[in-house]
């Protein structure tokens, strides 16, 4: 399988367009041409990740933080990010990253996190916004079901867990062909009555191509008639971090402990304990003090994330526990949770997790 047509088959299960705008994911460097011979999947593509894919004999690096960022103006090797990037190109190994595309995802980081604390009645922390379309387009009746079944089969109509979702209206159609037209029915200067339906569908805002093309592929007039309409509605199903209830309430402490043991970690930074119960949990893998205005909102009882600041603990108010476990102890799940995607979704190549070490931070105890 040339590495193009892995990166097409895998953005139809993850798709890279859901990403923040600043991001840069997707495929870094390396030969799209180029067949795979397997994958390594590591947190950071590290030069030690890309030794061990060369020792391996695996030359694509799947990794969840992008290698390149912002600023590479040269790739000459003189610091950590152009030494990984340099030895990759030189050994012909390509390196793809997925980042927040894969926080946004709904079985992604947070829907992890969540699964591992127990948490019930999961709901995305941050709906991405203005992400919704809907497409309204005029068809003849006789004509309405292929075109309804290819806006289908290019993404149309993906509601949360259902699929296929549309609404139809029925009604009377006019058009009059002029000069120069190639009508499927009527004459030319002549209005022409048509017994028409008007479909409607709902999408992401990033499949807009390839449901517009389906739709003039399978439309039978050479004049589609069609409105986008953005719609202001939240994606309830794509976006940043979660929430959700512990099955029992807890104690502050007994909360921490519960974390500890969980994340399997002995540091936790958090704000002034409040003598409260803990139930509603707020999670947001990696650097996530963004995410904590929009926890309070939830009214979450905690918020765990990482890399908070030490003005932002005072956002907590007395009326929630912010928790920083650290940036990558967020995260940690993410290298298993690819692999195991990789492995039910691609056979024919090997695909292994790194055993190198990408954690920058340690802890004398």
């Amino acid at each position: 399988m040339k590495i193009k047509e892995f990166i097409n088959e895998f953005e139809q299960i993850i798709p890279v367009r859901q990403a923040e705008d600043f991001d840069n994911v997707g495929l870094l460097c390396g030969n799209p041409d180029r067949e795979i011979t397997g994958i390594l999947i590591a947190h950071d593509a590290l030069e030690n990740a890309i030794d061990e894919a060369i020792g391996k004999k695996l030359n694509f690096v799947f990794c969840f933080h992008p290698i390149i960022f912002s600023g590479l103006k040269s790739i000459t090797g003189k610091n950590y990010v152009e030494k990984a990037v340099l030895k990759a190109l030189e050994n012909k190994i390509a390196i793809y990253a997925i980042h927040t595309a894969f926080d946004n995802d709904y079985f992604g980081v947070n829907y992890k996190i969540c699964e591992v604390l127990g948490l019930k009645n999961q709901q995305v922390l941050m709906p991405k916004k203005n992400q919704l379309k809907k497409l309204e387009v005029y068809v003849p009746a006789d004509s309405a079901g292929k075109l309804r079944n290819a806006l289908f089969v290019a993404g149309a109509g993906n509601i949360g867990f259902y699929d296929e979702c549309s609404f139809t209206i029925q009604g009377d159609g006019t058009f009059r062909p002029l000069e120069g037209s190639n009508p499927v029915t009527g004459t030319h200067n002549e209005r022409e009555n048509a017994n028409e339906v008007l479909i409607n569908v709902i999408f992401e805002d990033y499949k807009t191509n390839q449901i517009l093309f389906a739709m003039k592929e399978n439309h039978p007039y050479e004049e589609v008639a069609y409105q986008l309409i953005t719609l202001e509605n939240d994606n309830q199903y794509t976006g940043l971090g979660r929430y959700g209830n512990l099955e029992q309430e807890m104690d502050e402490l007994d909360f921490l402990r519960f974390i500890k043991q969980k994340f399997n970690i002995d540091i936790i930074r958090h704000s002034s304990l409040n003598n409260k119960k803990i139930r509603t949990i707020g999670v947001l893998g990696g650097s996530g003090a963004s995410g904590i205005k929009a926890a309070m909102s939830a009214k979450c009882d905690a918020y765990i994330t990482g890399d908070v600041k030490y003005h932002d603990f005072f956002f907590a108010e007395g009326k929630m526990l912010i928790c920083d476990i650290g940036h990558f102890e967020s995260e940690q799940f993410v290298v298993q949770q690819l692999f195991e995607i990789l492995s039910e979704k691609f056979t024919t190549f090997a695909i292994a997790k790194t055993t190198q070490k990408t954690n920058p931070v340690n802890y004398f105890l």
